[in-house]
């Protein structure tokens, strides 16, 4: 598959990227056009649909979209914690890496699903190949500056895809946050529901299953279609073990799975969960001082196994 990318009117900035062996459909940022304008979410990284071995994988969870709703996006998307929210008063300025500087209104705290507006979108660089996109973002304000850079790679031979993240501090303050994938995972367009299984790397439990899903050791299994949202927040059992980033979520159904490893340890990780959408949301801490760079890495390994009867 070739490397296209579409600006034509009316549609959204896309490309593709494929390996020979996984291929991926994203959407680009971009201020004035984007498919995503909101303010929850890193613009960068948003993966539409990817294929493998006639399987799909993501997809569009949501009933409604807009360029500004919050959560109306797709595929292995990240939200970082806001920075300098606290240093300003009503009016000033704090920022959302991957957004931008965004005006801070009078309210009582921050509202991660609320939108705010956007003071200074900062500026992207876009590198594409035919398999990989690189993303830069670079933001440059009063006391926080950085220079973001994410890269989405199809690894040659490999039916794995990788994100290398780093963030340059260019700023006069240490940022210090935390960012997390929030893994919007469809597999073959399957609802929510008993043909999912999510395994974890060690014994889970937690509070918020119901009576639609189950901790069953290091697996969480569904007993019924999802017919609302579910939430854990926090699944237990993580330690400070930077191998403890592996989860693998599987539709048994169809044979298809995906195994997500990641290079930091998990702070904390959160499981949600739509009727069209199962999400294991696991934590890093980020922090880089003036003129440091911090770095890290999460990637997908594509599979198939046989189906259960």
């Amino acid at each position: 598959m070739h490397l296209s990318v579409i600006t034509a009117q009316n549609s959204f900035p896309e490309a593709e990227i494929s390996n020979g062996i996984i291929s991926a459909h994203l959407y680009l940022p971009d201020a004035d056009n984007g498919y995503y304008r909101a303010t929850r979410f890193d613009w960068s990284g948003i993966i539409t649909n990817l294929e493998f071995k006639g399987h799909s994988y993501f997809g569009k969870w949501f009933d409604k979209y807009s360029p500004t709703i919050n959560d109306a996006i797709m595929g292995p998307v990240e939200e970082f914690g806001p920075v300098g929210y606290d240093d300003v008063e009503a009016g000033g300025n704090f920022v959302m890496i991957g957004v931008g500087a965004l005006e801070k209104p009078d309210e009582p705290g921050h509202g991660r699903f609320k939108l705010y507006k956007i003071a200074d979108p900062g500026s992207w660089k876009i590198d594409k190949k035919p398999d990989q996109i690189r993303f830069v973002h670079e933001l440059k304000s009063p006391e926080y500056s950085y220079e973001y850079s994410k890269t989405v790679r199809a690894v040659k031979g490999k039916p794995l895809l990788v994100i290398t993240h780093s963030l340059k501090n260019t700023g006069k303050k240490t940022i210090e946050t935390t960012t997390y994938n929030h893994n919007f995972m469809i597999i073959d367009e399957e609802a929510t529901g008993p043909n999912y299984v999510i395994h974890f790397p060690v014994e889970v439990s937690g509070e918020g299953l119901g009576t639609q899903a189950q901790f069953q050791g290091n697996k969480i299994v569904f007993t019924e279609n999802l017919a609302r949202s579910i939430t854990v927040n926090p699944v237990s059992g993580f330690g400070n073990d930077r191998k403890e980033y592996n989860f693998r979520i599987e539709n048994i159904k169809t044979g298809a799975g995906v195994k997500i490893t990641g290079d930091k340890p998990v702070d904390k990780l959160i499981f949600w969960a739509s009727p069209k959408t199962v999400c294991p949301e696991p934590y890093i801490t980020v922090k880089a001082k003036p003129g440091k760079t911090f770095k890290w890495k999460i990637s997908y390994e594509y599979y198939t196994f046989e189906p259960e009867k």
